[in-house]
């Protein structure tokens, strides 16, 4: 047994080593796919009606958060607009990130603040 699963066993859900932190990134995975196959599968006019900038929006924020959090005292970059049929792959991409940027760089209230990102509850956070 290694010392994660010492840690895990010990605390469950009381540190980010914990199986409460995992599936609360794993749900966090899960909403960013739900969210980016939602806008794939919108038609273009949809898109342009505005789903796309706001899919787009929110994946900016995704991003920001995940640069915050891998290059602390960085100024974030800007997510380019790559158009209306890419921001469900952009939101999957900055989705992503941070997923990674948290595994890395555990925070416990993070995973359930983007997904209030994702949702459209929050803008900055």
């Amino acid at each position: 047994m290694n010392n994660a699963d010492t840690d895990t066993d010990a605390n469950p859900g009381t540190d980010t080593g914990s199986g409460a932190y995992r599936q609360e990134l794993t749900a966090l995975e899960e909403a960013v796919e739900q969210a980016a196959g939602r806008l794939r599968g919108l038609a273009e006019s949809r898109l342009r009606q505005g789903a796309a900038a706001d899919g787009l929006a929110r994946a900016r924020e995704l991003s920001r958060r995940a640069q915050l959090i891998e290059r602390p005292g960085a100024e974030p970059r800007v997510m380019p607009d790559h158009g209306v049929f890419a921001v469900g792959d952009q939101l999957a991409v900055a989705g992503h990130d941070l997923v990674r940027a948290l595994r890395e760089h555990p925070d416990p209230g993070a995973p359930a603040a983007a997904r209030d990102v994702l949702r459209g509850e929050t803008a900055r956070g």
